[in-house]
């Protein structure tokens, strides 16, 4: 279960400790993923989580921002349809070219924030 000081801590690391540059490099330099995912994390601390969870926490952040994972589980669950997706090399947002852009970045961030409160949540609970 994900708590709603999960979610503020979430909120806060992701979108308020999120600089311009963070957000504009993270995909583009694993350090700067890296300095984004500890500035992510640290509302967590406030939670107590164990070393390990934290250290999960970051990890699982700065590896699913800098390659921007949930591109991957949005195309890879696109051939669920009847029709299989382009090839990835087509689908900027892990969606078909054909999906309004707006609504495509949007259902991206839902699944990037799914992963990282997911991941974050198992690591609170188990480690």
């Amino acid at each position: 279960m994900i708590s709603a000081d999960q979610i503020l801590a979430h909120l806060v690391g992701d979108y308020v400790l999120q600089s311009d540059w963070m957000a504009s490099q993270k995909t583009k330099r694993l350090t700067v993923a890296i300095v984004h995912a500890i500035a992510y994390s640290l509302p967590f601390l406030a939670l107590r989580p164990s070393l390990a969870a934290w250290l999960m926490i970051v990890g699982t952040h700065a590896i699913i921002d800098r390659w921007r994972l949930a591109r991957y589980v949005v195309w890879t669950k696109e051939w669920l349809a009847p029709t299989r997706p382009p090839p990835l090399a087509e689908c900027p947002t892990g969606y078909p070219a054909d999906k309004p852009v707006w609504l495509a970045t949007w259902l991206l961030i839902l699944a990037d924030n799914t992963l990282h409160l997911a991941l974050n949540s198992i690591a609170l609970r188990y480690l």
